[in-house]
């Protein structure tokens, strides 16, 4: 293994001929460097696409400063190479190294990587086989470190089992930490790999695939998940925080100018909206808030730490924090006079108030981004997102009446039972919106239009459906293309084989593993960019390993079926979820679960929470049955402490 000195020497020999070479270098403000013989673990944080989007990323922002409070561990940062950096690093015999000290991955005792999306795993394949570690959890010795991951993709982990470790599933800032004491544990007890991989199997929250396996039906579906280890849970629940932690303040600040060159504070964690299509609402329930006073500060503290000129108040449904008036009108006053622009990102058309408006406009500089996601009032039923076009036009007039000249509006096509009609109303819409727009500002303003495709992602009330065809998606979108000719009018759409690729990840089982491979073998990586993505390769891979990736796409799944991913848990039951659906076929609204609840099942998770961890600083109502429960969400958000409680 190469020393950092000896990779030091080698970087030197071939940065100046690759493309941004200040990735590769590490040394940045903020970044945390320790004694590497100071500490008894040593954990790498590996975001599988280029530093330029990676070093942004919240989830590892927040992990690194978990890990580096602690004395006896330390986290650095890996990301993805670009092609060029790869061939002169496989040129060169460079293995992947962390930023901060230089060392191979391989030297690390953790690597753990998030993985938000699905298009990143082809790009995790070739990290693990750049940093010289074997690819099949299987292939590893004593001397390979944990691969660990986590993040919303993780939700159904099956095809990624062959390759990871161990799956966090949920919320990481508290089992990071236990999963590091496990790992000192092996360390002083001198235990097997398959001791630590069975001590972690037991952490709740945590998933180790080679303690379970997939039987299937004749029909190629999942007949069942056998446990193949004595004491490990059937269903593995995700975690879930209480009370969140102060947020990071000390960003790194990149070398480089990367996609989100900002500060951010997340304000809140959650969403009770409850729009069908939307994973990230169900699986990231129940809300919870940081109080006024204390996102103040720590947006202070931040931009104090890093000097950035932007800062980002982050959450699912920013305008649906509860004190978000109060919380504009005291960072606009801590930061008044200074040239700071503050994004407040998505952001409820509903809940988008004029008063909010106007105190966003000193700091405020960018467009604003509404998503209606659907144009007809039957598709925003079948979606559970109603708002009336009304309240649209309404909110974007005020909009541009007030200065601001650019507004994109987020749709998707390919929801359930959509019809060519609902399709058009997207264009009828959005004529009347820069309609308006011209009649209270004038010829200057624009509209951009991004219209994405449905993938029904688990564990959404849509896992039952089907993705839309490719002729249809294709079809759909020359309609908007020709309705939306104007000047004024940008429109931005999702091909629809990334579309079909997303869709065959998200929704694969362990046979998926090995068309992922198979891809990775020809070629595939970086799948998540436009320019990179290879149709061909996929469909190839998939008929080597002898799979119809229509199976997984172009189906309705039985009410029935078993999925491969039944035996993770977000808190949300399944029942709740086909309940949903049911409704969704109905045209049935469920209103924010603020105002009513509907026994989703993440109360009594959040119940036993506080009974097991009672110190935690934060209250839920008794709840001991689902079927009686009568306490809107409202109740748990007005007993967190919050300013002006």
């Amino acid at each position: 293994m190469l020393t950092p000195e000896q990779i030091e020497t080698r970087l030197e020999r071939i940065l100046s001929s690759v493309q941004k070479p200040a990735r590769y270098v590490g040394g940045e403000v903020n970044s945390v460097v320790k004694d590497w013989d100071s500490v008894s673990t040593r954990v790498a944080l590996i975001f599988p696409d280029i530093y330029d989007i990676g070093v942004s990323n919240v989830g590892l922002k927040i992990l690194y400063d978990q890990i580096n409070q602690r004395h006896d561990a330390l986290a650095e940062r890996a990301y993805s190479v670009w092609t060029d950096m790869e061939a002169k690093m496989r040129e060169q015999g460079i293995p992947l190294y962390a930023l901060e000290s230089k060392r191979p991955l391989g030297g690390f005792d953790i690597l753990g990587f998030s993985l938000p999306y699905e298009t990143l795993y082809t790009n995790t394949l070739n990290i693990l086989d750049l940093a010289g570690i074997p690819l099949r959890s299987a292939d590893r010795d004593e001397t390979q470190p944990l691969v660990i991951a986590g993040g919303h993709a993780c939700t159904n982990p099956e095809p990624m089992h062959a390759f990871i470790d161990a799956f966090v599933i949920g919320e990481g800032e508290e089992v990071i930490h236990e999963i590091i004491d496990a790992v000192q544990a092996r360390q002083s007890q001198s235990a097997t790999r398959a001791d630590l991989l069975l001590a972690l199997a037991k952490i709740p929250g945590v998933y180790v695939p080679r303690f379970y396996k997939t039987h299937y039906m004749d029909d190629g579906t999942v007949s069942h998940m056998e446990t193949l280890a004595d004491n490990l849970p059937a269903t593995i629940v995700k975690r879930i925080v209480g009370k969140l932690p102060p947020p990071p303040t000390k960003f790194i600040v990149p070398n480089i100018e990367v996609v989100h060159n900002r500060a951010s504070v997340e304000i809140m964690r959650g969403c009770t909206r409850g729009c069908r299509f939307c994973q990230a609402g169900m699986i990231t329930r129940p809300v919870r808030e940081r109080s006024v006073d204390d996102i103040v500060e720590a947006a202070a503290q931040a931009i104090r730490s890093s000097g950035f000129e932007e800062l980002a108040l982050l959450s699912l449904s920013s305008s649906d924090f509860t004190y978000v008036v109060e919380l504009v009108n005291k960072i606009s006053e801590k930061f008044k006079g200074q040239k700071l622009t503050i994004s407040l990102p998505s952001l409820r058309i509903e809940s988008v108030s004029i008063d909010l408006m106007d105190k966003l406009r000193e700091h405020y500089s960018g467009g604003f981004t509404l998503a209606p996601e659907a144009a007809s009032e039957r598709m925003r039923r079948t979606i559970n997102k109603f708002i009336p076009d009304e309240d649209i036009l309404n909110t974007t007039r005020e909009i541009y009446r007030r200065g601001w000249t650019t507004i994109k509006l987020y749709f998707m096509i390919g929801h359930p039972s959509e019809t060519i009609e609902d399709v058009q109303a997207i264009v009828n819409l959005c004529k009347r919106v820069i309609a308006e727009g011209r009649k209270a500002a004038g010829m200057k303003v624009k509209l951009n239009v991004g219209v994405g495709t449905l993938v029904p992602k688990p564990q959404t009330p849509f896992q039952w459906v089907s993705v839309d065809t490719r002729e249809s998606i294709l079809a759909k979108q020359q309609l908007l293309k020709d309705g939306l000719r104007d000047r004024s009018l940008k429109l931005s759409w999702t091909r629809p084989d990334d579309t079909l690729l997303e869709a065959w990840l998200a929704r694969g089982d362990r046979r998926t593993a090995e068309v992922i491979h198979a891809a990775w073998k020809r070629g595939a990586k970086f799948d998540a960019w436009e320019e990179s993505r290879k149709h061909e390769i996929w469909m190839s891979a998939f008929a080597e390993c002898g799979l119809d990736p229509a199976f997984y796409t172009h189906r309705t799944r039985r009410t029935d079926e078993i999925f491969a991913w039944d035996h993770i848990a977000t808190a949300v039951r399944k029942n709740f979820l086909f309940q949903d659906f049911r409704q969704s076929l109905e045209g049935k609204i469920r209103v924010d679960c603020r105002q009513n609840c509907y026994a989703c099942g993440i109360l009594p998770t959040f119940s036993n929470l506080r009974r097991e961890h009672p110190g935690g600083g934060w209250k839920c109502p008794d709840v001991k049955s689902p079927a009686k429960v009568s306490h809107p969400l409202s109740v748990i958000r007005g007993q967190i402490p919050v300013s002006g409680d």
